[in-house]
């Protein structure tokens, strides 16, 4: 029997007047939260509040600001684009199942996809030493920046100009998370600085990573390069805003919080762990997805590939038994580097390194648009002095 906060969707349609291809629709779009029925998992619960604040919503005309507002936090769709979709609870590539394509593909074929291209391999110019420092992440910014201070914009440029300088744009930041300028695929690359035998499991691994996180539709940072391209920017300042933004823990940056959740279950074990942070009213970092109620595909197609460690594997059965969500990218991630042993800033290296592709292509699809993003804000503040 569902509680007051959670209603089944028979209630859940009722309150609303819609049928159940527009629930799902609803729940796809992070519109409405939803679990498992712990009497029956194979039924869902709604949040109820989610519900009525979409049935008041109904109910009354709403206003040009009110629909704006809405749709900057996972609301409706705010530009077209033919890049990336999520639907069904599955993601496309242009089209292209993208865990069909991680079983074959390289990030550079996918990265070629995503902007466009024929699919042939695009010679890429020289690329100078990578910058010096002692982590991945400074170098990534520091090589992007010097890129964007020298770059010219890419406004007004031929799309072959353009898309050379994104492959060559892609291999600098693969050499500064390396540390060193090197041939080959990206991802045997990335697998022998990190102590991985190219063509191995381990690489192998890097390169389904690289291909599912290479980019995720209209997510925080690929609006945020959209921003900057709308400008005239160049491809590199483009990449620079999205690194900028993929940096945040509330993006990129979640899978240092998997890891403290990790730890939590490490120091007071799994259920507790669990407990505790639905008490406080916490998030539980690494697992659901606003754009998956029925589970990350992208996290399911790599978990299948290897046995996480046996404290994650504890954590991840424990929070689907206690909350009902199944583990994400973030939590996937995590997972991944600890199996192969790779360095603890791994993840986000690998989230950058992958997701410049999506940035990139996003960029360029935004330079054709010719239309700068300037949304107007609405004002809440102290009445303005009269003159």
């Amino acid at each position: 029997m569902s509680s007051p906060d959670w209603i089944a969707a028979e209630d859940a349609r009722d309150r609303l007047g819609v049928r159940p291809q527009t629930l799902y629709a609803y729940v796809s779009r992070g519109r409405v939260a939803v679990r498992p029925d712990p009497q029956d998992p194979r039924r869902s619960l709604y949040r109820a509040a989610d519900i009525d604040a979409l049935a008041e919503r109904k109910s009354r005309s709403r206003k040009l600001s009110d629909v704006a507002a809405g749709a900057i936090a996972w609301g409706e769709p705010v530009l077209a684009s033919e890049i990336t979709t999520v639907q069904g609870g599955r993601l496309y590539y242009r089209g292209r199942d993208a865990i069909r394509l991680a079983e074959t593909e390289t990030l550079e074929a996918v990265a070629r996809l995503l902007r466009g291209g024929h699919g042939a391999a695009l010679k890429r110019t020289e690329r100078p030493a990578p910058p010096v420092a002692g982590d991945m992440a400074t170098r990534a910014y520091l090589a992007l920046a010097k890129r964007a201070a020298a770059d010219p914009p890419a406004v007004g440029r031929a799309p072959l100009a353009l898309a050379v300088e994104a492959a060559t744009l892609m291999d600098v930041l693969a050499d500064a998370v390396a540390g060193e300028v090197m041939g080959g695929a990206i991802h045997n690359r990335l697998a022998l600085a990190w102590g991985q035998g190219p063509g191995g499991a381990g690489a192998d691994l890097i390169r389904r990573i690289l291909v599912l996180v290479a980019d995720h539709e209209l997510n925080a940072s690929a609006f945020a390069a959209r921003v900057a391209a709308s400008t005239g920017a160049s491809l590199s300042a483009a990449a620079l805003a999205g690194l900028s933004t993929l940096s945040g823990p509330r993006h990129g940056g979640a899978t240092n919080a998997v890891r403290r959740f990790a730890a939590e279950a490490a120091e007071a074990g799994p259920r507790a762990a669990v407990a505790a942070r639905l008490q406080d009213e916490r998030a539980l970092p690494g697992f659901g997805h606003n754009l998956y109620p029925d589970g990350d595909p992208r996290a399911a197609a790599l978990l299948d590939r290897f046995a996480p460690p046996p404290g994650l594997a504890r954590l991840a059965e424990t929070t689907r038994a206690v909350a009902g969500l199944a583990p994400n990218v973030d939590f996937a991630l995590v997972a991944a580097c600890e199996h192969l042993g790779l360095p603890s800033d791994a993840p986000f290296a690998l989230f950058a390194v992958a997701r410049c592709a999506g940035w990139i292509a996003h960029a360029i699809e935004q330079g054709q648009s010719a239309g700068l993003i300037r949304p107007r804000a609405r004002y809440v503040g102290p009445e303005p002095e009269r003159a």
